[in-house]
């Protein structure tokens, strides 16, 4: 039986990962070996990064809220337990945003948590 060298195959994965690779730095797009180490360690801190970036969302999330509570006079978590205990249910992301861009509406919220953590 004649021997197969597999030179289409070799290149077509070869290729494969060097077109994942463009765009990197120095070798990394023009070797091989190089660019296939790059690429598998990027795929694994793409997929990390997309379970990090709900965690540095809900962070930013809660340093807004807290900040727009101080200047109600608020700790976040007792403007977070008076809205739990008002019935209020708003996820972080919403009230951030209404700390950012709606302050007259999280000002309202703030009175509501309020009135109930004294009451």
């Amino acid at each position: 039986m004649a021997r197969v060298k597999g030179g289409f195959v070799t290149r077509r994965r070869h290729k494969k990962y060097l077109k994942l690779a463009k765009g990197y730095f120095g070798s990394k797009h023009r070797i091989f070996k190089t660019a296939k180490e790059q690429v598998n360690k990027s795929l694994l801190y793409a997929y990390r990064d997309r379970r990090n970036k709900k965690r540095d969302f809900r962070k930013l999330w809660i340093v807004r809220i807290n900040a727009a509570a101080r200047m109600n006079g608020l700790s976040y978590s007792k403007l977070m337990h008076g809205l739990k205990l008002a019935g209020v249910n708003i996820n972080r992301k919403m009230l951030a945003d209404l700390a950012v861009n709606d302050i007259n509406a999280f000002n309202s919220l703030a009175g509501v948590a309020k009135e109930k953590i004294n009451a």
